[in-house]
Order: C-alpha cells, then sequence, then structure tokens
C-alpha cells in the first residue's frame, strides 16, 4: 500500500470516528433563557392551569353534590350488560385513567387506545377523532357501545332509578323522578331499548311513547352530566419540570438545578427548538388539543382511521351535542361547535395527546401503535409519508445524543415522587 493510500484510509478513519463521537457528544449548555423562552416556560407549567373552562351545556359541570355522585357511578360495573365493565375499567387511576393496552378491552376489544382523563376537562373536544364536544356527550358513548358497556338507554335509567342512594342524590340535582322509576320497575312496559342497541332495542325504543324517549334521554344525559363533574376534579400531578420552572429566576439564569439533570434540560432546549415539539404540546398539559396527521400507521388489522374528517361530522350530528336539546347551553353558545374546522384537509389527524404522566400512559398514538417514547422519538425524527392523507411532521434529523436527551426531558414530566 502506498503512503498516500494509507494517509487516505487513516483520513477516512478519522473523518468517522469524529461523526460517530459527533453523534454522541452533547451540545453546551446556554447559561441563559431568553426572555421569550422564559415566558414560554412558565406558561407551560402547572401553575399556569386555570380552572377548567366554563361548560355552558352541562348546568352542573361545577356542582360538588354531582361529581360526588359522578364518582359512585363511574366505578359502577351494574351499568354494563355483563356487570363488570364500568368506566373504571378502562380509565385505571394507578394509570393516569388509562388502561396500559394497545387498543382498550371492555366488553370485548375495541379500535382505540383509551385516552386519559387527567386534564381532559380543558379540552373542547373529546376522542382521538374529537366526536364529541363535551366530557358528558363523551361519557355517554361507552354506556351504549356493544363492545363497551353494551348497555342501553332504559336499562341505564332503570340501574340509576333503582338504587336509592343514587335515586336520592339524583333528585336533590334534577327533580323528583319517583313515578320515573316506578314505572321502570316494569321490564315488561319498559324492555331494554335504545335508538342504537341491538334490532331488538331499537325495536323496543320504536315501541315507546315520544314522552316516554324524552324522560329516559334526559335521565341518560344526566348520568354523563354528572360522570363529567366528577372528571372536572382530575388533573396532573406536579412533575420536576414545573419545579425546574418555579425554581428559574428572573433573568433567566439556568443555574444548576436539582430539579432537572444537564441531559433534561439539554432535552428541554430541543422541545422547544430543533425538535419542534412545543408546535403542538405546548402549555401546562403539553397540548394544543388540535388535530394533526403525523403519519402514524394503522394498528394491524384496522382499517385507517378517517380521523378528525369524520369526528367533526358525528359531532355535529349527535343528539348530545351542545346544540342538541339535552344541552343547557343558551342561544349564541357552542361556539367550538359552531366554527368548528374539520374537512378532508383533516383526514387521518388525531388529536394530540398530553405529555404528562407519560409512563403510566404507554403504548401510545391513536390505537396503541407504538410501545415506547424512544420510538416515538424515531418516529417523529424520521417523518416518513403518511399512507393517508398529509404527514404534517418533517424530519428533524436528531443526532443519537439528542434523542437521548429529549427522552430524558420527557421523563421530567413524570409526578414528583412521594416526599419530594
Amino acid at each position: 500500500m502506498t503512503v498516500a493510500r494509507r494517509r487516505l484510509l487513516l483520513l477516512a478513519c478519522v473523518l468517522a470516528a469524529a461523526a460517530t463521537l459527533w453523534q454522541w457528544l452533547p451540545t453546551p449548555l446556554p447559561s441563559h433563557w431568553t426572555a421569550t423562552e422564559l415566558a414560554q416556560l412558565r406558561g407551560m407549567t402547572l401553575a399556569a392551569l386555570p380552572a377548567p373552562p366554563r361548560d355552558a351545556s352541562n348546568a352542573v359541570a361545577d356542582d360538588p353534590r354531582a361529581a360526588e355522585l359522578g364518582g359512585l357511578l363511574f366505578g359502577d360495573a351494574r351499568f354494563s350488560a355483563n356487570g363488570r365493565v364500568s368506566c373504571a375499567t378502562c380509565h385505571q387511576s394507578d394509570r393516569a385513567f388509562t388502561d396500559g393496552l394497545p387498543r382498550s378491552v371492555g366488553l370485548a376489544p375495541v379500535e382505540r387506545n383509551a385516552m386519559g382523563l387527567l386534564g381532559a376537562s380543558w379540552s373542547p373536544w373529546f376522542y382521538w377523532d374529537g366526536r364529541k364536544d363535551s366530557p358528558w356527550a363523551q361519557a355517554l358513548e361507552p354506556l351504549e357501545h356493544p363492545r363497551e358497556h353494551g348497555s342501553n338507554r332504559v336499562d341505564v335509567a332503570r340501574v340509576l332509578l333503582s338504587d336509592a342512594n343514587y335515586r336520592q342524590r339524583y333528585a336533590a340535582l334534577f327533580g323528583s323522578v319517583e313515578d320515573l322509576a316506578r314505572r321502570l320497575a316494569d321490564v315488561q312496559a319498559f324492555p331494554p331499548a335504545s335508538p342504537l342497541g341491538t334490532p331488538a332495542e331499537q325495536v323496543a325504543w320504536q315501541a315507546l311513547s315520544a314522552a316516554d324517549q324524552h324522560a329516559i334521554n334526559e335521565v341518560f344525559s344526566r348520568v354523563g352530566k354528572v360522570l363529567a363533574a366528577w372528571q372536572r376534579g382530575l388533573r396532573p400531578e406536579p412533575a420536576p419540570f414545573d419545579r425546574y420552572v418555579a425554581q428559574l429566576a428572573d433573568d433567566g439564569a439556568m443555574r444548576s438545578s436539582t430539579a432537572l439533570t444537564d441531559a433534561q434540560l439539554r432535552g428541554l432546549r430541543l422541545f422547544l427548538g430543533k425538535a419542534q415539539c412545543v408546535n403542538c404540546h405546548n402549555g401546562p398539559l403539553f397540548t394544543n388539543n388540535a388535530f394533526h396527521n403525523t403519519g402514524v400507521l394503522s394498528a394491524p388489522g384496522l382499517a385507517p382511521a378517517a380521523g378528525r374528517s369524520a369526528g367533526l361530522r358525528l359531532a355535529q350530528a349527535d343528539p348530545f351535542n351542545c346544540l342538541g336539546q339535552y344541552s343547557d347551553a343558551g342561544p349564541g353558545e357552542c361556539q367550538e361547535l359552531r366554527f368548528a374546522r374539520g374537512g378532508d384537509e383533516l383526514v387521518a389527524a388525531q388529536r394530540t395527546g398530553s405529555l404528562r404522566h407519560l409512563s403510566a400512559t404507554a403504548p401510545y398514538m391513536h390505537a396503541g401503535q407504538i410501545a415506547t417514547l424512544a420510538q416515538v422519538i424515531e418516529h417523529y425524527d424520521r417523518a416518513e409519508l403518511a399512507l393517508v392523507g398529509h404527514n404534517e411532521a418533517e424530519p428533524l434529523g436528531l443526532r443519537a445524543v439528542e434523542k437521548r436527551q429529549l427522552l430524558a426531558f420527557l421523563r421530567s414530566l413524570e409526578p414528583l415522587a412521594e416526599g419530594e
């Protein structure tokens, strides 16, 4: 081998080693946050989270009595066809009110991953596709869904009003229902019935008088409203990130902190900058509650999800939406529903999930397609073409060390350990 060739080979080895080293060397940690960044960080802490927005469609949303009743109903499996499924089946408190499954299982597996309930009341839309426009409208769907609770409107009303404790609490909120409770006890006169149920339940629903249908719908909608009242009290717990921002001086100096490691601080800078996470994951709940297509593939065995393009149409057609007769909203309210954006430009777009309590909410995406946070970061770094619609994300070009730092920062959104 000639001297020139050896030199070229040595140069190639040096360059390869330098490229590998560059992948793993951390970037210098800046000494200050800018004034803009400091304001942004403070706006992302739980200290900046206001009270849940007023729900004009739910007159008992902030009534403690409604919340108490809703908490009892949340864990009551009698509101299911087999007596073994409750709201708490898929929304478990020790898992940040998710269930740890790629796709939830009630009476049978469903097609979507359970979204967490912590902070959910701050969103104007519910479900991954936003097909419900209030927490109480969302709470109603699982009760009748054949693969979730599998119940029906008449039986939901019957269970509620046959329980003396529930009936008393309900009457204190909405007025006496003794006559309806007495009539519902006659299963021959009021067989299981629902406009969305089995063929037999649909026939039974049509056989009811319009007045009886309205009375059942009214009780049914109020079940959703008390469940929503209870859920308004569910909010994330403070995390190391919140403690770090609370310690920042007004000059934005990035002094050493016991709250975040240097790797987490570098990850936070990436979160705000190069990684572009903050574009969608912002505010105290780390979500803009909007809908985005980020090129997530369909789960095995499932057709591509239509996402927001179908979800908005469903929300607009829902008899329990903000504009419906069972809503408590007044004329001129329901602005979110009136002026909602949807259509084909949002095909396959899913609602942005919160980044708080991330470990407890795995696996990720609308059908649990991505198992780990490291894989989520890889997904966004590649930003491959979407099979359906347009992928809004663009390749990030993150180095290996930057991916590790970003992952380290996401861990700082976990709740503080007890006693910290």
